[in-house]
């Protein structure tokens, strides 16, 4: 099941958030999906990866079926060009990226296969 709150005022693109985390991790997983300000991204950054800035997505797997994601919009508006991606397509791609990491998987080839799977069922 998933659940998304939006702290911000930022508007989160229309996309199959609930199909996509049933594809990557099943129908039994509890998944939190929380939009953040910057300044909180900068803060669980901090406080859990000792970087001191904010970050575009963050995941955090909290047992083997359930989990949270953080996203900061305005990071990733701004993030976007660089990877080629519009707006809603790199939202997708981060929301991809940290359910993968919520299957348990680390940065590498197999990830990357992994989400290039994933992306490909949806368009992203």
């Amino acid at each position: 099941m998933l659940t998304i709150r939006n702290t911000t005022k930022g508007k989160l693109p229309r996309l199959p958030f609930a199909r996509m985390t049933e594809a990557t991790l099943g129908r039994d997983y509890e998944l939190s999906f929380v939009i953040v300000s910057p300044k909180k991204s900068r803060e669980l950054n901090r406080t859990y990866r000792g970087k001191d800035s904010s970050t575009n997505i963050l995941s955090f797997p909290l047992d083997t079926k359930e989990g949270e994601i953080f996203l900061d919009l305005a990071k990733a508006r701004k993030e976007a060009p660089l990877f080629e991606r519009n707006y809603s397509n790199f939202i997708g791609f981060l929301f991809i990226h940290a359910l993968c990491h919520l299957k348990g998987f680390e940065h590498g080839s197999t990830m990357e296969r992994q989400e290039r799977k994933i992306r490909a069922l949806f368009n992203i």
